[in-house]
């Protein structure tokens, strides 16, 4: 706990979130270092556990800790206080939309370290052109720079699971451009890894408004700025971009040729 609470690489003031807290050992190890935590537990009996466990073991630091009852996924920036970090062991079952869904929601998290199964680090720290590069990695770069932050062995779990764990840092940055909207992006994600060994104009004839025709497709990557033959393990996130917006510049003109 003592090395994700460095990894982390807080500042003084950070307000940490905290998703999943569970018996509290992470959360110990954030409030002894000094931080005011904010822990989201979905279980109700945990939730309710964690503050008496922090007033038995570290009672001098209870009133840093403010303890939300809730769905992780569900949750806004609508909390006791403002979040600007976030360290946390997240579920590994829906770590990837819980993450995406944060960096969306509570936009003042401005650096975050997660642990996750060690593969779905490496997906979300994955560049272009890596073969582990994929939808989570191009999401997430909308959102975040992300890199592998260290490994966690299997043996400081109880039990020891039957995978392996790893870290990923991400720092927030700007996102690569405001003429579209996130989910505009993303949709043009889905549809392009949906077939990620066809070529780009093969792909993206998926769209709705494109009616399965490669031309048309040809058409709005050429508008984009981007080979019609390219693969989309081999786009970055400003890439992406553009298609969305050439899509959107695009719509309204049936058929595009």
């Amino acid at each position: 706990m003592r090395k994700i609470v460095a990894q982390a690489e807080l500042a003084d003031d950070d307000v940490v979130l905290e998703i999943g807290p569970g018996l509290g050992s992470l959360t110990l190890g954030l409030l002894d270092a000094g931080h005011q935590v904010i822990a989201v537990e979905i279980d109700p009996r945990l939730a309710n556990m964690l503050p008496r466990t922090v007033a038995e073991r570290l009672p001098e630091r209870a009133e840093s800790l403010h303890v939300v009852c809730a769905d992780a996924l569900e949750i806004d920036a609508v909390l006791p206080d403002v979040p600007t970090a976030m360290v946390a062991n997240l579920p590994y079952n829906v770590s990837v939309p819980v993450l995406l869904h944060l960096l969306r929601a509570i936009p003042s998290l401005e650096r975050l370290l997660v642990m996750v199964q060690a593969e779905v680090a490496a997906r979300l720290a994955a560049g272009p052109g890596s073969r582990t590069y994929g939808v989570p990695s191009a999401k997430v770069a909308w959102y975040a720079q992300a890199r592998l932050a260290g490994s966690i062995g299997r043996g400081v779990f109880w039990p020891v699971p039957n995978v392996d764990s790893a870290l990923v840092k991400l720092d927030r940055r700007s996102a690569p451009t405001d003429a579209v909207a996130a989910q505009q992006v993303f949709e043009i994600i889905d549809v392009a890894f949906a077939q990620r060994r066809k070529m780009l104009r093969a792909a993206l004839a998926a769209l709705p408004e494109l009616g399965g025709s490669s031309a048309n497709a040809v058409e709005l990557l050429e508008a984009a700025g981007v080979d019609p033959t390219a693969r989309a393990e081999t786009l970055d996130i400003r890439q992406f971009a553009a298609i969305a917006t050439a899509r959107d510049a695009l719509r309204g003109r049936t058929p595009l040729r």
